[in-house]
């Protein structure tokens, strides 16, 4: 009861070419192609803009740096 039989798979198949046509299908699955691209592209460019905002927020130290007196006097 829980199968379909191949004669079910093609019924169904009849059902929708003609609903959607022969043509609809194609274009159908090119949208959808288009969409996915899309998506990959935009998550490619939220990788490289969390990227360059991590670059931005890291300070770099060296240990040869001195401090001034009067830098030392405002951090106090």
């Amino acid at each position: 009861m829980g199968s379909f039989s191949i004669w079910h798979w093609l019924i169904v198949l009849v059902i929708v070419l003609l609903v959607f046509g022969r043509g609809k299908i194609p274009e159908l699955m090119g949208d959808m192609a288009k969409g996915i691209k899309s998506f990959k592209k935009g998550m490619a460019d939220d990788d490289e803009a969390d990227d360059a905002a991590d670059k931005a927020r890291t300070v770099e130290h060296r240990a040869d740096e001195t401090v001034s007196a009067r830098e030392k006097a405002t951090k106090s």
